[in-house]
């Protein structure tokens, strides 16, 4: 795809450079066709003297290895080069090109370029992008990005193309479901949308094997909304399940069936084997798992960010309520469900990262860092099922069911029914693994950390204070980013208050929205976090204007935790 090289520079604010573009270099004799970058550039897992660089080549014909040159500058202009080299690459990583780059300034902006190589030497046009490098010592505040779900038939990624036209952004945080597996079926995921005929999923099946994991992700990168944001400035990733399938755990997934779909170990491997070709994240280090990608960053004195992986490490296979909620007597039997659910053997996370986690916090609380970031998959914060009758009165909730499909009408009853009882509306998320959040509570607890928790997978906004078990103190706050183009709640009961209901029904919920499309901008100083819930007018048109949703101010507790959000 040829990209508007002006449209592109603009973003990025360059004058001389094209900007994530789909840049081409004709070199005779190297191969049968020109050198193309169709799929942009991208940086990511910055640290304070290295960042991750990268690109994917094209070259029609190629059957031996394909040669680019790379330069690192402090300048647009690339007047100043204080980086630079020769990578080679072939069909074995599917063509894609991966740096890590030392060597560098904390807290310094750079730009960076790929180039077509002949015989060592750049020829043609170059792609081009913007880093960052992390902070050192004493900062006065940290911008992040925080995204996640961006189902590709369903909408435009306009909360992407918002995110490169942010004036200030230190990092990007994806927290999963970059991709989805579903095919293009009419009845697949998202194929119901409006813009779903112009926007068909490659390739048009659900993906299994590791080609069929790589053309999705070709498919996404070839979008340039997702390029911009990608070119914008690093971005420090995380799955969650759809990059793999759907409510995947580490022995299997609720979309994948072995009888048809083959061994779930080696569907795993071909998912993250191009998730790692394809994604700006630093390869797994020799003897560990490439599923172990709990890692930290370093913001300076004023964050500790700490991915964690929930999914393929040592997530137990998730509850179902009609599975393990028995009915005796035609009624269900509550007390049996809740023993299963509060079973302390249930994880989301093995020891290994529990150990990790631990320490990493006690660390950043004795280093006197001011906040510790937890970058996270799914919604922490204790949600049960609200009563969305009660919060719209008979008559009005009986108007918006008698509207909905057949399948919808039985959900909403299910949850009016399950709203009586004090258990969880998401057992896919943190609530459906009470003991093992207490866990991550007492380590929060235990080191007087000030967390912020940070969530993706729920397609929702939400503001949420987080207790510990007992109720008796507020051990963290959360913000958690809705999708850019999944759909949510509020898109299937369209005008429903399905926030109002949430809040109303649960505690730790102050804030959420059913149906806005976006991310989160959060601000980390000392002091104060601020999170922006940032909105985009539509996903059914790439004309959109962005707009600021709420703003919420999280405060450090004097003995750890947090005090209570506020609005402002």
């Amino acid at each position: 795809m040829t990209i508007d090289r002006r449209k592109l520079l603009g973003l990025l604010g360059l004058s001389g450079a094209a900007a994530g573009e789909a840049a081409a270099a004709t070199v005779k004799g190297l191969h049968d066709g020109p050198v193309r970058f169709e799929h942009g550039v991208a940086s990511g897992d910055p640290l304070q003297d290295r960042v991750i660089l990268w690109t994917r080549v094209t070259a029609p014909g190629a059957k031996l290895p394909v040669g680019v040159r790379w330069d690192v500058a402090i300048d647009p202009d690339f007047k100043t080069i204080v980086r630079q080299g020769h990578a080679t690459t072939d069909a074995g990583r599917d063509h894609t090109v991966k740096i890590d780059v030392t060597g560098l300034k904390p807290g310094t902006e750079y730009y960076y370029r790929f180039r077509a190589s002949r015989a060592g030497e750049a020829v043609g046009e170059a792609v081009v992008g913007r880093t960052r490098t992390l902070s050192a010592g004493a900062v006065k505040d940290v911008v992040l990005a925080v995204t996640s779900c961006s189902l590709y038939p369903n909408g435009y990624f306009n909360a992407y193309d918002a995110i490169a036209k942010l004036p200030r952004v230190d990092a990007v945080l994806h927290l999963g479901d970059y991709i989805y597996e579903y095919g293009a079926a009419p009845g697949d995921y998202g194929m119901n949308s409006p813009t779903a005929k112009t926007r068909m999923p490659d390739p048009p099946h659900e993906i299994v094997t590791l080609d069929d994991y790589r053309r999705r992700h070709r498919l996404y990168k070839t979008d340039p909304m997702l390029q911009a944001a990608h070119a914008r400035a690093p971005w420090i990733v995380v799955w969650d399940d759809h990059e793999t399938a759907n409510d995947s755990w580490v022995g299997g997934a609720e979309n994948h069936q072995p009888k048809t779909e083959g061994d779930w170990a080696t569907r795993k491997a071909a998912a993250l084997k191009a998730y790692y070709e394809w994604m700006p994240i630093r390869e797994a280090a020799p003897g560990t798992l490439p599923e172990a990608a709990w890692r930290g960053f370093q913001f300076g004195d004023v964050a500790t960010l700490l991915m964690t992986e929930t999914r393929l490490t040592a997530r137990t296979h998730e509850l179902d309520y009609e599975t393990d909620l028995p009915i005796v007597d035609g009624k269900p039997d509550v007390a049996a469900f809740v023993a299963k659910w509060k079973d302390p053997s249930r994880r989301m996370m093995g020891q290994d990262q529990e150990r990790w986690l631990a320490s990493q916090v006690q660390a950043s609380v004795k280093a006197g860092t001011a906040w510790q970031v937890l970058g996270n998959q799914v919604v922490m914060a204790r949600v049960a099922t609200p009563n969305l009758q009660k919060t719209m009165g008979e008559e009005k909730f009986g108007a918006l069911v008698a509207q909905l499909p057949d399948y919808a009408k039985k959900r909403v009853a299910q949850s009016v029914a399950m709203s009586a009882y004090d258990i969880p509306s998401n057992l896919d998320a943190w609530d459906g693994y009470p003991a093992d959040r207490q866990r991550v509570y007492d380590i929060f607890t235990a080191a007087k950390a000030r967390p912020i928790v940070l969530a993706g997978d729920s397609h929702m906004f939400w503001v949420n204070e987080l207790w510990n078990d007992a109720g008796d103190k507020r051990v963290a706050a959360e913000f958690g980013a809705t999708s850019i183009t999944s759909p949510g709640y509020g898109d299937l009961m369209p005008g429903a208050p399905i926030g109002e209901a949430f809040v109303q029904r649960n505690k730790e919920v102050r804030y959420s929205h059913g149906s806005a499309k976006g991310f989160v901008l959060l601000t980390l100083e000392h002091g104060k976090a601020t999170g922006d819930l940032m909105m985009v007018s539509t996903i059914l048109d790439p004309k959109y204007e962005t707009s600021v949703l709420k703003r919420f101010v999280v405060t450090p507790a004097a003995d750890g935790g947090v005090e209570a959000l506020k609005e402002g």
